[in-house]
């Protein structure tokens, strides 16, 4: 990890050296960050939380390599990307997402989303249809699904994080805080117990660690928390969930870890049921929630799969 003069971590620390391309792209009236490889039919990899776009590292080297122009961006508030002081919305964020396809040359793309990059991805197959060729889901419920799934005491408890993100300025210090590790924690409780034994594992909470650290990051990554949770009484709240009951005409392919403990495999069965086009569950045992760094190689089979025309 680069960190300029000082130690504090600034936007350039994620533009980390591979055998991928960086670009500034312009979208929605913001500036988003991307990394890309490859040529052939687009697709773009949307990433969660606490994550930046090194979340893909694998996918992206895999799926140049089989033909597909690989884009994994960092979202509006993340990584090297802009982070205004407005709009951590999902209504907002698809539409960076959609604009972004538009900016990169193409009609639509495959998207690809895992937890808060699929809720951009379920947004985007319902509100920006015609941008969303194919959806894979990893490691989140359907937003109406989830919102349901908030009635049950078990899916309560295994979103602590997601309730306590609704105090102001608290959980951004909480985030970045010196003497703790609230990153590794976090890694560490939601992923299966294999990937928690690699130095994979370490060098990730590292980065993730250094990224949550790059000025108004915290801010923006808690932003996304924020909306979500107090838009549920609020108009826009709920003339989203309205919005999200457009049936889905993409062909959607979700993978669940069998061991996910911030997103229930409970709670995102059932998923299905707003998908109007071809649709399949995959629970896959042993694994928790951060799929594509957890089972690089099987998450990129399945996505080169679903992927192709």
């Amino acid at each position: 990890m680069t960190v300029p003069p000082g130690g504090q971590p600034d936007a350039t620390s994620v533009l980390l050296p591979g055998p991928w391309t960086h670009r500034d792209i312009s979208a929605n009236g913001i500036r988003l960050h991307a990394a890309e490889a490859g040529e052939g039919p687009l697709v773009l990899l949307l990433h969660g939380f606490p994550q930046f776009w090194w979340t893909w590292r694998s996918q992206l080297t895999a799926l140049a390599e089989a033909g597909f122009r690989a884009v994994a961006p960092d979202l509006r508030g993340y990584g090297a990307s802009d982070k205004p002081p407005r709009g951590y919305d999902l209504p907002t964020a698809a539409a960076d997402v959609a604009a972004l396809v538009r900016a990169l040359g193409e009609r639509d793309a495959v998207v690809v989303g895992h937890d808060w990059g699929a809720l951009v991805g379920w947004t985007m197959a319902a509100l920006h249809p015609r941008s969303v060729r194919r959806l894979v889901v990893l490691s989140m419920a359907h937003p109406r699904r989830l919102r349901a799934g908030m009635a049950d005491a078990a899916q309560r408890r295994a979103f602590r994080y997601f309730l306590g993100a609704q105090l102001p300025r608290l959980p951004e210090r909480r985030l970045t805080r010196d003497d703790d590790d609230p990153v590794a924690e976090l890694l560490r409780t939601w992923s299966g117990p294999d990937w928690t034994r690699t130095a994979d594992f370490a060098e990730s909470v590292a980065r993730y660690r250094a990224a949550a650290r790059i000025p108004q990051a915290a801010y923006g990554s808690m932003e996304y928390f924020r909306w979500a949770g107090r838009s549920q009484l609020r108009p826009d709240g709920l003339r989203y969930a309205r919005r999200m009951s457009a049936p889905i005409s993409a062909p959607t392919l979700q993978l669940h870890g069998g061991l996910d403990s911030c997103v229930l495999p409970a709670t995102a069965l059932g998923s299905g049921r707003y998908v109007a086009g071809t649709y399949e569950w995959q629970e896959l045992p042993a694994l928790g929630h951060f799929l594509p760094e957890e089972a690089p190689d099987r998450i990129t089979t399945a996505i080169a799969h679903w992927a192709k025309p």
